[in-house]
This record gives C-alpha cells, sequence and structure tokens, in this order.
C-alpha cells in the first residue's frame, strides 16, 4: 500500500477516532460537575503523557525497523524481539514507579481517588501491548488493521460516557474506567494479523520484502558473464544508492529509542503541559481552570491525533525510500505532507475566526467565554506542531534521532519556563500564546535538521 493510499485509510479510521474522542469528552463535561470533570482530563493528560513517554518510543523503532529491515529483503524477527525486551522492561519500570509514588499520584494529581489511581495503572500497562501492536501493523503496513485498532479504542471509551450521560451508570470513575477498558478490547484486532502474517509464511511469501539486485538478475535469467557485467554495471552501487546499513542490536535500538523517548517527553510536554501546570499553580479553583484549558487545547488535541495517520504511515515510507537511496521522492513526500498541512492549518483558523466561541459553547457548555483571539492562537499553533511532526519523521528516518531530540527539548522547555516564570491575569491566554510560540520554535529547529541532511 503506497503512502498517500495508507494516508487515506487511516486518516478516515482515525479521523472518526477524533470526533469519537470529541464526543466522550463533550459528554463527560455535560454529565460531570466543572470538578469532576476537571479531574477526568487530568487523568487523561496523565496517562497520555506516560504512555505517550514509555511506549511510543518502541512503536516508532518498531515502525523504522521493521520497514528498514523490509527494505532490505531481510527478516524482522530479530526487530521483534529487541523491542518487545524493551517495552517489556518500560512497563515493569512504570509499575515498581507507579507502587512506589502512589501516595503523590492519588492524592495530589487524582484528588485522593483510589480508584482513578488504579484506573491510571491499568490504563498505563494496557497500552504496552496496544502500542506494541501498533508499532507491528504499522511497520508492517497494515494500515487499515492499524485504524481499526484505534477507532475501536475510542468507541469502547466513549460508550462509558454514554452510559453515564443517559442515566445507565453514573459518577466520574465510570466514565474514567474507559480509559483502561479500551486499549485491552482494541487488541482485538491482533489475532487477525498474527494469522495473515502465518498464511504468508506457510505459502514462501513476505510481501513487503524486496529482492535484493544480484537475485533479481538471476530471477530475470540474466546468467550470461557479459550480460551481467553489463548489468552490474548498470546497477548502482550499494555504496552509492543506500545508506550503509548499520545491524540492528539491542544498544543500536535502545539509543534510537532513547531518543524518541526524549522527544515523546517534550510532545507531551507541549500538548498537556498547560493543563498541569495551571491545576498545580492555580489553588482551589485549579482543577477547574484546568479543564478550561484542557478544552481551548482540545482545537490542537483533535487534529493531532487525526495526524497519527500521517505520522504512522509516512516513517516506513520514508524509511523505505531512505533505504532504496530515493532522496527525490523522499524530499517530494515530505513537502507534499507540509503543503497539505499548511492548508488543513488555513482551514481550521478560518473556521476559528468566524464560529470558534460559537462552537465550544456548543460542545463544552459552561458559564466561561472562549476568546476568539486565543482559539486563532490555538489553530496557528497546530498548523506549525503539525509540520514540525512531519519533520519529526523525515529526521528519525534520516538517522538524525539524537538531533530532533535537541530541538523538542529546547522547544518544550522555554513552553515550560514560559508558563512558570509568567504569572499573568488571563493564564488561559497564555497557555493559548505559549503553545503557539514552542510550535513556532520546533518548526524552525527541526527544519533546519532536515535541510542539513538534504544537503550532506
Amino acid at each position: 500500500m503506497g503512502y498517500g493510499r495508507s494516508a487515506a485509510v487511516l486518516s478516515l479510521g482515525i479521523g472518526v477516532t477524533g470526533l469519537v474522542t470529541y464526543l466522550y469528552f463533550s459528554l463527560s463535561s455535560h454529565a460531570l460537575s466543572e470538578a469532576d470533570y476537571g479531574r477526568i482530563t487530568v487523568l487523561w493528560s496523565a496517562i497520555f503523557v506516560v504512555i505517550g513517554v514509555l511506549y511510543r518510543p518502541v512503536e516508532q523503532l518498531l515502525s523504522h525497523s521493521i520497514a528498514d529491515a523490509q527494505a532490505r529483503g531481510r527478516p524482522e524477527a530479530h526487530q521483534l524481539r529487541v523491542a518487545a525486551g524493551l517495552q517489556l522492561g518500560l512497563g515493569v519500570a512504570f509499575a515498581a514507579a507507579a507502587l512506589a509514588f502512589r501516595g503523590p499520584i492519588e492524592d495530589d494529581l487524582l484528588g485522593g481517588s483510589s480508584r482513578l489511581y488504579w484506573i491510571f495503572v491499568v490504563a498505563v500497562l494496557a497500552y504496552a501491548a496496544s502500542y506494541f501492536a501498533r508499532g507491528f501493523l504499522a511497520g508492517n503496513r497494515r494500515f487499515g488493521l492499524y485504524g481499526g485498532l484505534v477507532l475501536m479504542e475510542a468507541v469502547s471509551r466513549c460508550l462509558f460516557a454514554v452510559a453515564v450521560a443517559v442515566g445507565i451508570a453514573e459518577g466520574q470513575s465510570v466514565v474514567a474506567l474507559g480509559m483502561a477498558a479500551a486499549p485491552i478490547v482494541s487488541l482485538a484486532v491482533v489475532p487477525p494479523a498474527l494469522g495473515r502474517r502465518r498464511a504468508r509464511r506457510r505459502g514462501g511469501v513476505e510481501s513487503a520484502a524486496a529482492p535484493v539486485p544480484s537475485v533479481a538478475r538471476e530471477a530475470a535469467g540474466v546468467n550470461d558473464p557479459l550480460t551481467a557485467d553489463a548489468a552490474a554495471a548498470a546497477e548502482p552501487s550499494a555504496e552509492t544508492a543506500q545508506p550503509k546499513e548499520t545491524e540492528f542490536t539491542l544498544s543500536r535500538g535502545t539509543g534510537f529509542a532513547a531518543a524518541v523517548l526524549v522527544v515523546m517527553v517534550c510532545e507531551q510536554t507541549i500538548v498537556n503541559a498547560g493543563p498541569l501546570v495551571v491545576k498545580s499553580t492555580e489553588g482551589a479553583a485549579g482543577a477547574a481552570l484546568a479543564g478550561f484549558v484542557f478544552n481551548a487545547l482540545l482545537v490542537a488535541r483533535a487534529p493531532l491525533q487525526l495526524f497519527q495517520a500521517v505520522q504512522t504511515s509516512i516513517l516506513p515510507h520514508l524509511t523505505r525510500l531512505r533505504a532504496g537511496g530515493e532522496q527525490d521522492p523522499f524530499r517530494r513526500s515530505v513537502n507534499l505532507t507540509l503543503v497539505a498541512v499548511a492548508g488543513f492549518a488555513a482551514v481550521v483558523t478560518l473556521v476559528m475566526a468566524a464560529i470558534g466561541p460559537a462552537l465550544m459553547d456548543l460542545f463544552f457548555g459552561g458559564e466561561v467565554e472562549y476568546a476568539r483571539g486565543g482559539l486563532v492562537l490555538v489553530a496557528l499553533g497546530m498548523g506549525f506542531y503539525l509540520a514540525s511532526a512531519t519533520l519529526n519523521q523525515a529526521a528519525l528516518a534520516q538517522g538524525r534521532a539524537a538531533q530532533a531530540a535537541v530541538c523538542w527539548t529546547v522547544s518544550a522547555g522555554s513552553f515550560v519556563t514560559f508558563l512558570l516564570v509568567l504569572r499573568p491575569d488571563d493564564r488561559v491566554l497564555q497557555v493559548e500564546a505559549g503553545f503557539l510560540g514552542a510550535a513556532l520554535l520546533l518548526c524552525g529547529l527541526l527544519y533546519a535538521v532536515y535541510r542539513a541532511e538534504l544537503a550532506r
């Protein structure tokens, strides 16, 4: 499946997923009190900060390494073992840390609720398997099943909010329980993927593996020495056509994952630090205000979830192009994605400028009005952030994970410093403006890394 078709298939599934997720928060906002809804948003932020930091690096590692191995005609069993070992170690480390710091997590972060604490623990551990499955499906270009996984996750989670909204159940614990159940239910798509993989192996077919040049010559019947020499001369040498291959080892996989882990920490910081900082610094009103900030950032968060389709498909696509030495298609793929991002961001910005406050009131209600200018700032920041995500995947495919991690660290650090040092009266506007500034800085830094590698 080509990159364009892959992105289209995933966009359909993840686009519906984004709408269902929006519905989950809309129903929760109307069914719960402001304080209870604020704790739901804090729980959500905490879960996705942790799983983004811990598990998405392994997802990216699997997607990148499987695509690279298949492009070079090599089996991917070793990549799976290395990634599984890393994921298991991260899950065990989280469980130990969560138990050791139960007091601060339960009392300070989750308002003293033991139910929310255990939902947090179970959800994070369940997502270890979910994100491993995502990396496996992306690396093998099973994007239809990938879209099905995330859609099933969103729908099953939303059903818990529906149950509370219609009166079948009640309370924030039921709404929160959907966050733990969702990743477990979504794994139902994995058995079909494994079954088809076994069927291909029994048939002796590895669908993604391309024959190496020498095998291709033999398959074409080029056996005459003179013809073979001419064919060999016509082929680009491995040194000039392809980047030099490095053996995939545990240390190399760990290094890549560690750099991506830093990226994920910074990504979650930029997306989620606003509500968390507001909650921790605004006293008794912090929980309710955090929910308001969270809703404002959903203007960026929902498109970011949709853009996972592009992120998921573009990394294995760019990795295969780089492994084959195809620089022009590599550059065209990146440019096409950036143009699409710019167009999408322009549309969202215009919508926010025209009817943004009315849409937010419709979805979330409440007594606080959403400022039009702040929503426009978030929409612009979303555009730069999506462009940054594209350039980040290009840097990973180019083998520049460490340089990308530096760019993210500088941008996220600047954002948090801006929130902590300055304390204006309008904290919501501060978060919105800070998000735009961090995204703009990040986009510029990652573009410099991307261009430097292309020139080299």
